[in-house]
This record gives structure tokens, sequence and C-alpha cells, in this order.
């Protein structure tokens, strides 16, 4: 499935940038010791950006739910149509959200409730995260 590459801007690029070291990054405030994501220029809790470090996550979670996109606007997806949309939950974090199309996964066949771990795929030279089922 085509995607689109990102665009990173300051805040957002130490993510992309450990993505391409196929590490998945996360914000963490160390004053409230919250992980955050998706990167914020602050914390989303006590607003504090001087605060904001990044922290390495294990890219394990489970899937919380999904839906289903039969008709995208984005062109670079409509051939595809229609694809899964999984929402992810990390074991570290449980508030933390991701989201995959879960390649592989049949459409309308999500395991919710089933364990999933990070991968990365290639998009015009930038690595980008996505997620498999685990067996």
């Amino acid at each position: 499935m085509p995607r689109q590459a990102p665009a990173p801007d300051p805040t957002s690029k130490p993510f992309w940038d450990a993505c391409n070291e196929k590490k998945l990054m996360v914000q963490y405030c160390t004053f409230c010791e919250r992980k955050q994501f998706p990167p914020q220029a602050a914390c989303g809790e006590c607003g504090w950006s001087f605060h904001l470090t990044w922290v390495e996550v294990t890219g394990r979670g489970t899937i919380l739910d999904y839906s289903i996109t039969y008709d995208t606007r984005i062109r670079s997806l409509q051939a595809d149509q229609p694809f899964n949309n999984a929402v992810i939950t990390l074991d570290e974090d449980p508030d933390i959200r991701f989201f995959s199309m879960l390649p592989g996964v049949p459409v309308d066949e999500v395991p919710v409730g089933g364990k999933v771990e990070v991968d990365f795929i290639d998009v015009d030279g930038q690595l980008i995260p996505e997620w498999k089922v685990l067996a």
C-alpha cells in the first residue's frame, strides 16, 4: 500500500530520526514523569517545555479497536480500499495510542485484544512505524 512520507517539523524530528534507526521513541516529561505521543512542543499535563526529553519504548502493544476505510479522499490510498485502521496501545503506557493499517491482516479480521509489535517500513527514504500482529 503506498504511503505518504512524513514532513518532520522541529518538534517531531527526533521521533522520525529514531524511526530511521528502527527505534520507537516517545516524549517523556521529567517533571510529571509522564510519556506522551504524538510529539508536542510542551507537556500536555504540566505545560512545561524544558522538561521534555525522549525515551525509547519496546514497540510492543495491544490492538484496542479498529475501523475500516471504504472510501478515502487520499488518492495514494484509494487503490487499496478497503483497509483496516487499528488503534494500538503501548504495553508501557496504555494511554499512548498509535494507529496502524496492520499490513497482512485481511479487512475486518482484526484481532481486537491481540498483541502487536512495531515494524518499520520505508516510505521515500523515511522509515515509518507500522504494526504487525504477533502469532
